[in-house]
């Protein structure tokens, strides 16, 4: 019998290990571990540097695949690759395991499967099932499993901060003799969000948000209906040759993500090996809350023949943009977009005359081919954008390039090809302004202890793309070259070393650099792991950049150095089933050119315990001290399901919150959540309309959650 092979397959020690680790005996109802995501952002992530990058939207993806596991008997090259947690050559093992052995009936059998060690089983197994057989076959009409399906939940939050804001106060008008500027709605933010999925089988969900200063108002004649971001899609999957169909909003994923590409991308981080490549996900659902970083619409993939693919898609909607007339009358149109705003916040009068001004028309399509084997994907990727009224940029030289006007078209063709322990990749695509972009990599395993990894890439300085996120040191896929090395050395059991070096260049001038410049980026990451429930890694990094000298009265842009040398030292620990504790000391030097050094560091602890099955407590204390805001530090915080916190910590201070997650029942679960930052030495913290009087920030936060 299979399962008698399974036991005389597994060395007994190692199955003694894994059974004590996930689960009680084999034969039993493997019951999934609970994720600990915060542990495995901070792997994935180096350090986070800027609060401009879309972290939650990655962060919500990891949680929707916590929520809707991938079938490890189902799921095909690309949607392993899409989890960032699995090495090439696990994903091709994993494969020629199910080939040559059937499905595998546990997630138990992993442990016979090889380059699987315990770790990476750790790490995988919150977000995999195991199923046998087409399941979705069996449980009779769509209707029927949308009613019966479990991951089926209505979630409501409500968060605010206690202390006033200045934007909140009655208008000042004894300065000016005008009204000056106020937030037009209540400090309260509120978010309603519903959904119900079964993966590889249907989708739907509905998402409704106010963000704090956000008026609550229902005016249809100004498009205002309540809430100030609505969201919704409806997607179906598997229904013959209709791969996938959705309506409404989505996501949209080819090949490196040079002109298509959606949440889950990690870029340069202390994982440096899987997560430079990117995966063809094609059409995925939207459920998250950033209102820029999706398609309204349709898409639908359908299968041609075997192996090939074609995906067709058609958006449109209205974004925020700050829009002018023309002065000139000679000019070539009277009205233009001066920018695209990417805030999502519409509190104020100018932010809300901004709101939905710019209508923008999305459509194009992926043709895709996959080999027998799935070791050879080709495909060619269509994307025609029109914007309602026509991009025109402020005259800085900086801008000489940007897109302008109303139509770009770009074309693009992407690869990936593995042989034997070796991954090739790569994307090239061209604007309609001649402009070409591309990356190309190549992934290795030398021997079973040695991967390594390189990234070349290119962005000319008139490349267009608006929903592009390559790998790149910038935010955009515009303006740069670079080479980018990385390495995982396994030197003996529990000992890890992981290290990159990037080396890039940008050819044109900056926003505030008035001259070609570049520099380079390195991270060496040492981590132990004396047992299963433990980790210990000590991280260095440093960052060289350059940006405009600060020259107070300087006839010309004099670009210098900036650098950035960052230490981080990490603890987690958990000493029994019911308690765990976190240590982090992080700190961080930078100077501009030659000038004096800046510090800044954070130290903090967290703890967490479960008190009864039904209620956990969790909590931090952190002490930061930074000289100024150029070493304000960031650190990834615990917060209740679907959120994401990651606030900058500068000046001195203490920072400190806890959260209670309580199971009322089987369905509705509570979370409650406090956080307060206390300045030290200050008489008002923040600034503008987020000024507040006295040293300190609070905020509360209420979520529930009820599942169906």
């Amino acid at each position: 019998m299979r399962s008698g092979w399974k036991i005389r397959w597994l060395p007994p020690v190692a199955l003694v290990l894994l059974l004590n680790a996930v689960g009680p005996a084999l034969g039993q109802e493997y019951v999934r571990p609970a994720v600990d995501l915060d542990r495995l952002v901070q792997e994935l992530f180096a350090e986070i540097q800027s609060d401009n990058v879309p972290y939650e939207d990655l962060y919500e993806t990891l949680l929707q695949y916590y929520q809707t596991p991938l079938n490890l008997n189902t799921a095909g090259r690309e949607e392993l690759r899409g989890l960032l947690l699995l090495s090439e050559n696990q994903i091709s093992a994993l494969l020629q395991h199910r080939q040559a052995r059937g499905e595998l009936l546990s997630l138990y059998e992993l442990q016979s499967v090889t380059g699987f060690d315990l770790r990476s089983i750790y790490r995988v197994a919150p977000f995999v099932t195991v199923q046998q057989g087409n399941a979705n076959r069996t449980r009779g009409p769509l209707w029927q499993r949308v009613l019966h399906e479990e991951n089926n939940s209505l979630m409501l939050r409500y968060e605010r901060v206690l202390q006033q804001r200045t934007g909140y106060t009655p208008p000042d008008t004894t300065s000016s003799g005008a009204l000056t500027s106020r937030y037009l709605g209540s400090p309260d933010k509120l978010m309603l969000r519903y959904r119900v999925s079964h993966t590889r089988d249907f989708s739907f969900g509905v998402t409704a948000e106010k963000d704090a200063g956000e008026p609550l108002a229902w005016r249809p004649n100004d498009n205002r209906y309540g809430a100030d971001f609505y969201s919704a899609h409806l997607m179906i999957q598997e229904r013959g040759r209709l791969k996938t169909l959705v309506l409404g909003d989505y996501q949209l994923q080819f090949g490196q993500g040079l002109l298509l590409s959606s949440g889950l991308q990690v870029g340069k981080g202390a994982e440096t090996i899987t997560t430079i490549r990117r995966s063809s996900l094609g059409v995925r659902a939207y459920s998250s809350v950033l209102e820029s970083t999706f398609f309204r619409g349709g898409a639908a993939t359908i299968s041609l023949a075997r192996g090939w693919e074609l995906t067709g898609f058609l958006s449109s909607k209205r974004v925020d943009a700050n829009q002018q007339l023309a002065a000139d009358s000679l000019a070539a149109f009277d009205e233009y977009s001066t920018g695209i705003l990417l805030t999502g916040f519409h509190r104020t009068a100018t932010e809300i005359a901004n709101r939905r001004r710019l209508r923008e028309q999305i459509s194009g399509g992926n043709l895709g081919y996959t080999s027998p084997s799935g070791k050879l994907a080709l495909g060619t990727t269509v994307v025609n954008t029109q914007y309602g009224t026509p991009l025109q940029r402020s005259p800085d030289l900086y801008n000489a390039y940007e897109f302008r006007g109303r139509h770009n078209l770009a074309l693009g063709v992407h690869y990936s090809y593995v042989v034997r322990n070796v991954l090739l990749f790569g994307e090239t695509a061209r604007s309609s302004s001649g402009g070409i972009g591309t990356v190309n990599g190549v992934l290795a395993s030398l021997s079973p202890s040695l991967d390594v990894s390189a990234l070349f890439r290119s962005y000319a300085r008139d490349f267009h793309t608006f929903y592009g996120q390559a790998l790149s040191e910038n935010t955009r896929n515009i303006n740069e070259s670079g080479l980018y090395l990385g390495l995982k050395l396994r030197p003996i059991a529990r000992w890890e070393l992981s290290a990159y070096y990037d080396q890039f260049r940008f050819p044109w001038l900056r926003y505030q650099v008035g001259a070609p410049s570049g520099g380079h980026d390195w991270l060496v990451r040492v981590a132990y792991t004396p047992s299963k429930t433990s980790i210990l890694y000590a991280q260095m990094r440093m960052r060289v950049k350059e940006q405009d000298a600060d020259e107070p009265g300087g006839l010309l842009p004099r670009p210098v150095p900036t650098e950035r040398r960052s230490l981080l030292l990490f603890y987690d620990t958990k000493p029994s089933l019911s308690f765990s504790l976190r240590t982090r000391l992080q700190g961080t030097h930078y100077r501009e050119d030659a000038s004096a050094w800046s510090t800044g560091y954070v130290l903090s602890q967290d703890a967490a315990v479960t008190i009864t099955p039904r209620v956990q407590l969790s909590a931090r204390y952190a002490l930061f001290d930074t000289d100024d805001y150029d070493t304000r530090q960031y650190i990834f915080e615990q917060d209740v399901l679907y959120a994401f916190s990651v606030p900058p910590l500068y000046g001195r201070g203490t920072r400190l919150y806890g959260i209670a997650e309580i199971k009322c029942s089987r369905h509705l679960t509570l979370w409650l959540r406090y956080a307060e930052t206390h300045y030290r030495n200050v008489t008002t913290v923040g600034s503008g309309l987020e000024e507040i009087q006295g040293p300190r920030r609070s905020e509360v936060k209420a979520q529930l959650r009820y599942k169906f």
